[in-house]
């Protein structure tokens, strides 16, 4: 099983910043991508920013230019995100796509989400 946790949410002013972590552990060959979604009150999940094995990212359209997307060897990606603003307010998951074995299957997993508020 992998375990996904999730770190740095809170309630900030619009303009402010925050910097969300995710710890990934457990059984894990190798790691595919790593991206964090989001979900509004009333709005479907959406993807914020993703980054691959490669080192490629891709950001939604909305937050492109204020937030970051990074990872480190140690199975940890981070979502550093600038100029926040009311409608970035939403539960924050992290979810991972990997390998277990050297074999073709890969296995998603998610984060139990952190709350970020972006008010005055």
């Amino acid at each position: 099983q992998v375990q996904l946790v999730e770190s740095g949410g809170g309630l900030v002013q619009p303009g402010g910043s925050l910097r969300l972590s995710c710890a990934a552990s457990g059984r894990i060959f190798s790691i595919n991508h790593m991206a964090w979604y989001r979900q509004a009150p009333g709005k479907e999940r959406e993807l914020v920013a993703i980054i691959r094995s490669t080192g490629s990212t891709n950001y939604a359209d909305s937050v492109k230019g204020r937030f970051t997307i990074s990872g480190d060897n140690a199975k940890t990606v981070y979502l550093q995100m600038n100029s926040l603003e009311p409608e970035d307010t939403a539960v924050y998951y992290c979810n991972c796509n990997i390998k277990r074995t050297v074999s073709i299957v890969n296995y998603e997993y998610w984060g139990q989400g952190t709350q970020v508020t972006v008010s005055s």
